[in-house]
Parts: C-alpha cells; sequence; structure tokens
C-alpha cells in the first residue's frame, strides 16, 4: 500500500471535487472541528478549505502533488461553518476579504477585524451559519504589497479609492465566484448575508441564494478609520446602517 492509498483511505470521505469551469475545479477539505477562543467569546466551527486544480485531477493526484506545488507561496479560501448549514431554515452568512492588517494585527485603519470577529459572534448567537474568507481579496484584491503601497498614498491625503486608481486598479477586482460555487456545495437554500456592501448581495442574487434582506454590520469606528469607512460609503455604494 502506497503512502497516497493510505492518506486517502484517511481523508477521502473528507474530500470533493466540485466543477468550476470547463478548465479547472474546485476540491474542497472537511469538515474538521475547529474550537475557537477570542477573550470571552467561544464557539466550535466546520473548517472547510478550498483549492483550485486542474479539471483532470483525481483526489490521489491532487495529494500526491501537494509537497511541490508550493501552496504557501499562494492563499487559499476557507470557510468556517456553524450549526446545521447544510439543513437549516435560516442560515447567515459573511464573506470576508482577507485583511492581514485589519485581521491579524488589529489594525485601526479599516473596520476588518470588527466585522470579523463580530461575524462569527452573529453566527453563533443565531445558532446557524458560515463566515467565508476569502483569501485572494487583500486591498480590494489589489494583493498585500501593492495595499503597503496605497496605505503610503493613503498617508498624503489620497482616499482608498484614489490610492487604487493611483496604482493603476480599479476601486474593486474582488470576484465571489469561486465562494458562489463552494456554498452552493454547502447549502442549496438560501442564506442571509452580514454585509453593507451591496456588490455582495448582488453576487448572491444573481446564484438565487440570497434570502429577503441582509443584516448590515457597522461598528468599529475609529479616528483613524473614519476617513476609510466614509469612502467606502461616498465612493463605493455602502449601505450606511446599524446592525
Amino acid at each position: 500500500m502506497t503512502i497516497t492509498t493510505k492518506i486517502m483511505d484517511l481523508v477521502k470521505d473528507k474530500m470533493s471535487i466540485i466543477k468550476q469551469s470547463e478548465t479547472e475545479n474546485i476540491c474542497i477539505v472537511g469538515p474538521i472541528e475547529l474550537p475557537v477562543k477570542q477573550g470571552d467569546f467561544s464557539a466550535t466551527f466546520q473548517w472547510y478549505n478550498w483549492l483550485k486544480v486542474k479539471v483532470n485531477l483525481s483526489k490521489e493526484e491532487i495529494i500526491d502533488s501537494l509537497a511541490t506545488a508550493n501552496l504557501a507561496f499562494q492563499q487559499q479560501s476557507s470557510v468556517l461553518v456553524y450549526g446545521d448549514f447544510a439543513n437549516a431554515d435560516n442560515a447567515m452568512i459573511r464573506m470576508h476579504s482577507i485583511c492581514h492588517t485589519g485581521d491579524i494585527f488589529g489594525s485601526q485603519r479599516c473596520d476588518c477585524g470588527y466585522q470579523l470577529h463580530e461575524s462569527m459572534k452573529m453566527i453563533v448567537e443565531h445558532g446557524c451559519g458560515a463566515i467565508f474568507y476569502l483569501a485572494d481579496h487583500e486591498g480590494r484584491g489589489i494583493g498585500l504589497f501593492s495595499k503597503s503601497i496605497a496605505y503610503l498614498l493613503q498617508e498624503e491625503g489620497l482616499d482608498t479609492v484614489e490610492a487604487n486608481h493611483a496604482l493603476g486598479f480599479p476601486d474593486d477586482t474582488r470576484s465571489y465566484e469561486e465562494a458562489m460555487t463552494v456554498l452552493e456545495a454547502l447549502r442549496t437554500k438560501p442564506v442571509t448575508l452580514i454585509t453593507n456592501n451591496p456588490k455582495k448581495l448582488a453576487a448572491l442574487e444573481s446564484h438565487g441564494l440570497a434570502a429577503e434582506g441582509h443584516v448590515p454590520l457597522w461598528g468599529g469606528v475609529t479616528e483613524t478609520n473614519q476617513l476609510y469607512l466614509n469612502t467606502k460609503v461616498e465612493k463605493s455604494g455602502h449601505m450606511r446602517e446599524m446592525k
């Protein structure tokens, strides 16, 4: 018995391959039990991770390729699931764009860390939901290095949108298609989206997955992120509503 065969015997039931396009599939791994504790908040989530793969790769070939795929030099997205996500009548989700500075370091230049942790609490209180953590969305899709340059421009007086434009990027390059494919694999019933961003809501609605309305998430306002939040509303169309 080969090493791959031994591994497959252990993980095959927690791997699924979903068609994304004519040339690419998405391999989903999970659920994996993930106990989380942040201050006084604690809950156990079911964690899923996904990876884009070539359309003709089998589960065994995906496992065989991991050691040489250099995945640490790329980014993969994942999703935290709470409750009976597949079957519950009412589930809340958050499509959360990775923010290295806000989510990890607690940066006060944005509200991303606040939104991530508050969404986790909201979903647990609700009883069912999921947080999709989208790894290729840093800086609204421009990447971490480009975001650091944009921050320097913002220190010279440009707002978020102006800084992205100055570097040759559109206001927002993020796509939610991969996340929608994974969502449809995990749940077929509609969901309620935690967001202030109408583009995220429109992406859900285009797949017929949005329940009526959405749940706003506004907070974490500081002196250092006030311009950032105002720019979201004034230039990116975000809805200024209070949860």
